[in-house]
């Protein structure tokens, strides 16, 4: 189904990659896309303990209208993350309990909006991830066009229909779904990494090995010269 603002079918990062990526924190996955993809941290989880992970099913909205949510609504395959290009408007909230619950209900993994949601408490009950600016009472009008499967710029991002999106308590990362899988080695080595600097830190080995180098590189000290 393909009419001028609508593309249902696109390609998606696959389930099997969604699995194993999901395993890695947003910090880690963005650090090994050379620090690229993180969304604004303006979108951020409703509680700290939400997560999720999947392919991006795009939308764009008018500031305040949220009929092309509903539209996609009924489109999104199980597993998609509803991304939401909601232009960062907090005046309305355009979604709340009744359409997440229905997210719920229909398999999608989350939803990830640079905009306003309301019913907080509710969504915290049911424990769907849910991603946003902030909230508002005030709730949407039903009466505008916009687009659904097509490039959006959500928390400062260009996200591409089918991208993998994850996002924990840190905030919201993407990364094009044709590099993620390249990108997952690098994420084992870094998480070991990582691992292993913590446990010399513990040892008592708190300096970071590149700091003198980083300093004289900067022209904050000179060769020959430590802190």
């Amino acid at each position: 189904m393909t009419t001028q603002n609508i593309i249902k079918d696109f390609p998606r990062v696959s389930s099997e990659i969604v699995a194993k990526a999901s395993h890695f924190q947003p910090a880690i996955l963005a650090d090994v896309a050379d620090r690229r993809g993180a969304l604004h941290g303006r979108i951020a989880a409703l509680r700290p303990h939400m997560k999720v992970a999947g392919p991006a099913f795009t939308v764009e909205v008018r500031a305040g209208d949220n009929l092309m949510i509903h539209a996609a609504m009924s489109l999104a395959k199980p597993g998609d993350v509803l991304v939401i290009d909601g232009k960062g408007d907090l005046t309305a909230a355009l979604m709340g309990a009744i359409m997440i619950n229905a997210c719920k209900k229909l398999g999608i993994a989350g939803v990830v909006i640079d905009g306003a949601i309301r019913d907080t408490l509710e969504l915290e009950e049911l424990d769907f991830p849910v991603f946003s600016v902030g909230a508002n009472p005030n709730g949407p009008t039903k009466q505008v066009s916009g687009r659904i499967g097509h490039p959006v710029s959500v928390g400062d991002v260009a996200i591409n229909p089918g991208d993998f999106i994850i996002g924990d308590a840190d905030g919201v990362v993407s990364v094009e779904r044709e590099k993620i899988e390249s990108l997952l080695p690098l994420a084992k080595e870094k998480v070991e990494a990582e691992a292993k600097r913590i446990t010399s830190i513990k040892q008592g080995n708190t300096a970071a090995p590149w700091l003198n180098t980083a300093l004289i590189n900067a022209g904050v000290i000179k060769a020959g010269e430590t802190l």
